[in-house]
């Protein structure tokens, strides 16, 4: 029972766990994955926004060193003397090189006096144009720097430009700039081409990334898996489940302690079914009762003793409160006090349904030193059978002190008689002497049958088993009981086939068959007659196991309320009667004890005025 229980509140904490086991699992694989791809993709990401940034900004300085190369070409090959008089020729000079430099490099080309006035500008009329003291380029150029660059949008142009600003000298003098300007929109192009190669590939390279981790999500979570699958399967009683993984990691770690506790659940399992099914075996074979109240007052157990001797099935009663049972208990009054008190009781009561019982109960409360109620536990002993023997032992007392009473006090008194002297007829003193020889001889029989049936019954002398001539035997009984019948004129027969054999203790065998022959004559009137007969059966084809020899007479018969009775000690029909014939009131209870020994059975038949017929049977072989 406590076996069942544990391992039923171990099944359901695996199922438990196993439940929660699963979506651990769907929740760590995706946990992983989504982890990895995040890490690869920040990574990937980050790397590609720097990378981008870098080539982007490596083009474009690239692009500056060109454009910073070709305006110092452009310096060096055109006429540094920007401050001359005659402004109309310089202009005109200025703005003829700077359309043929423009499409010789395929930029813009601005010619910029030192005071920010535009001599030429290979895009726009350079009259139209605004002072360019004031631009970053030429502003970075005034502050001392080599070169001047900016990116910014042009007013002119209405677009976005990169500028590269060159100062130039003549006599170690400032006469003014050379700016080159190239439009962003091209260099977009090329920028938006390289992002698209570079995005493409790091798209390829998180694609398979994203492979990669889930194989590793997997890898790592499949050992899990198949932990979660063992766990089930010892969830599902099957203790001979075990992980063996081979990885060498914590995962292997963790693989081996578990079946070394599956091992060790198995082990203990099944210590467990062992204790339990001997501890069910002992309880459902116990000749007392055992039921055990739960917690709730409720039946949880009550074994097969306990059934017969409430009457109530097991089936019926657990689950059911004591008090709510019906038929309820007998002993309901018990188990409160017992509950309430958290005291041992015991009590002896006698039950009449389903028949009448003596029990000795005990109610014993479980987890004495607990205050709170943690069940008890009822044991019935049936004592039927102990307090008919203690009253059976009273009566055999009583009835041997009544049985030697008599004789005893016949002979003490005529005893008494003779030795006072008062009785001189010799004639007298004989009939005096008669009587106490008489009883004497009754005392002997009777102590001698009391000795005999002492040692039938303390089995204190075996049985002697070997094969008997039944026909014999019956005959030698008969010629031997035939002159005491002769006395009463009593017709005393026997019918018997020739050659029937049996197993049995011939000596003891021989003193049923006188018991019940003797009791016959006595008990029949003069001119009667008495029948002793021998049949078989059983077996088949002419064979048989059994035999039955029955004993008939034409006697007083025996009372219908006297039948059940007359085996036991000491219990005669007609008391009077009995004691004239001589009898102890032993026979009968010898004779039963002797054939139950053979593995026998006697029963009687009998009316009253017209005869009684005792049958025994007796199987051919004793087992």
């Amino acid at each position: 029972m406590e076996g069942q229980t544990v391992a039923s509140a171990l099944r359901a904490n695996i199922t438990v766990l196993l439940r929660n086991g699963v979506k651990f699992m769907l929740r760590i694989r995706t946990r992983l994955f989504l982890t990895f791809i995040l890490l690869i993709g920040l990574s990937v990401f980050a790397a590609g926004l720097l990378s981008g940034k870098m080539i982007q900004d490596a083009h474009i300085q690239a692009k500056r060193s060109n454009m910073i190369d070709e305006v110092n070409m452009i310096i060096s090959m055109t006429d540094p003397h920007m401050n001359r008089q005659d402004e109309r020729a310089a202009t005109e000079y200025y703005q003829a090189e700077a359309d043929r430099y423009a499409q010789l490099t395929n930029s813009r080309i601005t010619f910029i006096r030192r005071d920010g006035v535009v001599l030429g500008d290979s895009h726009e009329q350079w009259s139209d144009m605004d002072n360019h003291r004031d631009r970053p380029e030429i502003r970075s150029v005034l502050e001392g720097k080599m070169f001047g660059a900016a990116i910014r949008f042009s007013d002119t142009t209405e677009r976005n430009m990169m500028y590269v600003a060159l100062p130039v000298f003549r006599d170690q003098q400032l006469e003014g700039y050379v700016r080159m300007a190239i439009d962003l929109d091209t260099l977009n192009s090329a920028v938006i081409s390289l992002w698209t190669y570079l995005l493409l590939g790091l798209s390829v390279l998180l694609l398979l990334s994203a492979l990669v981790s889930y194989r590793f999500a997997l890898r790592f979570t499949k050992p899990i898996e198949h932990i979660i699958e063992v766990a089930n399967k010892i969830s599902r009683r099957n203790y001979r489940a075990r992980v063996r993984l081979k990885n060498r990691d914590e995962l292997g770690m963790l693989g081996e302690a578990i079946d070394t506790m599956a091992g060790s659940l198995q082990e203990q399992m099944e210590q467990i079914l062992e204790s339990e099914n001997r501890l069910k075996s002992v309880i459902a074979n116990m000749i007392s009762g055992i039921v055990v109240l739960g917690r709730d007052d409720k039946i949880v157990l009550m074994n097969k003793a306990a059934e017969r001797m409430l009457g109530i099935p097991a089936d019926q009663a657990v689950g059911i409160a004591y008090d709510r049972l019906k038929p309820p208990l007998p002993f309901e009054q018990l188990v409160f006090d017992c509950i309430y008190k958290r005291e041992h009781m015991r009590d002896e009561i006698v039950l009449h349904e389903p028949e009448e019982k003596t029990i000795d109960i005990h109610i014993i409360p479980l987890g004495q030193d607990t205050p709170n109620n943690a069940g008890i536990v009822i044991v019935l002993h049936d004592i039927t059978a102990i307090r008919k023997l203690e009253r059976m032992r009273s009566e055999f007392v009583a009835n041997v002190s009544h049985e030697l009473k008599t004789p005893i006090s016949a002979v003490k008194g005529f005893a008494e008689t003779l030795l006072s002297g008062s009785v001189e007829d010799k004639a007298t003193v004989q009939s005096f002497i008669q009587i106490i020889y008489d009883e004497s001889e009754r005392l002997n029989r009777l102590l001698g049958d009391i000795l005999e049936l002492s040692k039938i019954e303390t089995k204190k002398e075996p049985l002697h088993f070997a094969p008997i001539q039944m026909d014999a035997l019956l005959h030698s009984v008969v010629e031997m009981m035939r002159p005491q019948a002769n006395q009463k004129r009593i017709d005393l027969t026997l019918e018997t086939p020739r050659d029937i054999y049996i197993e049995g203790d011939e000596d003891r065998l021989r003193q049923v068959f006188i018991n019940l022959l003797s009791n016959g004559i006595n008990y029949t009137p003069e001119n009667g007659s008495v029948k002793m007969r021998l049949t078989t059966a059983g077996g088949e084809d002419g064979e048989y196991d059994r035999v039955i020899v029955s004993v008939s007479d034409t006697g007083i018969g025996i009372p219908k309320k006297d039948l059940p009775r007359i085996f036991e000690r000491f219990y005669r029909v007609d008391k009077a009667r009995s004691r004239s014939s001589g009898g102890t009131g032993l026979g009968l209870s010898i004779v039963k004890h002797l054939v139950e020994l053979h593995h026998g059975t006697i029963q009687v038949k009998s009316e009253l005025g017209v005869g009684s017929t005792f049958s025994v049977e007796l199987p051919v072989i004793q087992s």
